[in-house]
Order: structure tokens, then sequence, then C-alpha cells
């Protein structure tokens, strides 16, 4: 397959699982895998992709944001509260992040992590699914500020691929009594700082691979708008997709793929 196709199809498939508890570095490397998408080195690619995903989210809820961010310029008390949550929310990722970034990629980035990952994530989302639950959060403005920082740390789980940082927070927060609706909309707001930190720390780890392949620019180019577009259509589209259907169909699908992955290894 022509190099060019392979972007557009990795930036539909960084679209497609960013916000849906599948894991989209799973899915990304995986398919690089098996797709031996070599032209941009070093999994830079997957990397820059993932800007396309965050200015989607930017563009959803870019009233939101906007207002935090002028109610900060007031001074006002709501705005200051939502921001410190997310930074609560935040830190976790990013001092375990800064500290085992490199061992983490040696280590675990491989298929069969991958595979396991996506298996045993799938038979812990039927279970919570399963299990009654009684919720004290229904609205993002209202999640206090330690259950922020525990809901960091489920997202910090994330750093394993294979586990979904959308996943992780969202289920995280379920189970520390977030309604669900708000548990997704929180994983939303918290995708920005977290997938920009992680992205631009990657960039900077492999600055020379980027600047070393500036024929691979028009690739990148490709791959991080076919992931805005296809972002921008799922979060768009998964709030109420999950309010209907719960996150069941998501637990099965990574059954199905984990088996099917560690049968092919």
């Amino acid at each position: 397959m022509d190099n060019w196709l392979v972007a557009l199809l990795l930036g539909v498939i960084e679209g497609l699982t960013e916000f849906l508890p599948v894991s989209s570095t799973g899915h990304l490397l995986l398919s690089s895998y098996f797709l031996e998408f070599t032209a941009v080195p070093n999994n830079v690619f997957e990397v820059v992709i993932q800007f396309g995903a965050i200015l989607a989210v930017c563009v959803v809820f870019w009233q939101r944001l906007w207002h935090t961010v002028t109610g900060l310029a007031k001074g006002e008390r709501k705005a200051q509260r939502f921001t410190g949550v997310l930074l609560l929310g935040f830190i976790p990722a990013m001092l375990l992040g800064g500290l085992f970034h490199s061992q983490i990629k040696e280590a675990l980035f491989n298929p069969t992590v991958i595979a396991w990952s996506l298996l045993i994530g799938g038979i812990v989302i039927l279970i919570v699914e399963h299990i009654p639950r009684t919720y004290q959060v229904y609205r993002v403005e209202d999640i206090p500020s330690k259950l922020a920082f525990k809901v960091g740390f489920c997202q910090a789980l994330a750093m394993i691929p294979g586990v979904s940082r959308s996943g992780a927070t969202i289920i995280g927060a379920m189970l520390l009594g977030v309604e669900r609706k708000a548990a997704m909309e929180f994983s939303f707001f918290l995708a920005i700082p977290t997938m920009l930190a992680a992205s631009s720390y990657d960039l900077y780890k492999n600055w020379e691979y980027l600047t070393s392949a500036r024929e691979s620019f028009p690739l990148l180019a490709i791959g991080l708008a076919a992931a805005f577009f296809t972002a921008l259509i799922v979060v768009r589209v998964a709030m109420r997709f999950i309010g209907k259907y719960g996150f069941m169909p998501f637990g099965w699908y990574r059954i199905v793929v984990g088996l099917v992955l560690l049968s092919i290894l």
C-alpha cells in the first residue's frame, strides 16, 4: 500500500479510537506494525497526528474553553476551580510519564503487551458495567479536587499501551462516583493538557528524527488532517452512542481483538 494511503488510514484510526475506550496507541502501533509503515521513524508519525485529535476536542468544546480562559482573565472563581481540577487530574500522568517514559517505551511497547491490555481492559469494562453503582457527581464542574487527583492516577495507567487513556479515565471516574456523561466530558477535557504534554514531550525526545525526515512532512499533514476530521465526528457522536448503549460494545470489541491478536502472535 502506498505510504500516503497508509498515512490517511492511520490518521482515521487515531481519530476513531483516541476518545473511545479502545486504546488509540495500541491500534496505531499494531496498525503500523502489520502494515509495515516505516516512512516516519521511531513512531514520530503516531505522535504528531495526535495533535489533530487534540485540536478536534478544542473545536468541539471551544465555547466552554473560551469561557474558562476569559473567566481566568477576569479572576472568576468558577473558572479558577475548573482549571485547578483539570491540573490536579493531569499531574499524576505528568509526573509518572516524566519519570518512566523511556522505560515504559522500551519494555512495554510491543504487540503482545497491547493484545493482553486490550483483552484485560475489555473484561474490566464488562465487570464495571455490571456492577450496581450510585453516583455523587453529575457535572464536570462539581468534581471535587481529591477525586480529580484520583482519576489522574487512573489515567496514568494508560501509559501501558493498549489500556486506553479515555477508558481508564472514564471507568476510573465512574468507579469513584462520577456519572457516565460527566465522566466522559471530564475525560475529553483532561485529554487536552495530557495529550498536549505527552505529544510535545515525545516530539522533543525525537526531534532529530523529525528534522531529518522532512520528506515525510506531507505524510504527517495527511495523517494529522485525517485524525482531526475523524475525531471531530467521533467526539460529537460518542456522547449519544455511549449514552444509549453504554460501554459494553467496547468491552466486547476489546476482548475479541485481544484474543485475535494473541492467536496471531
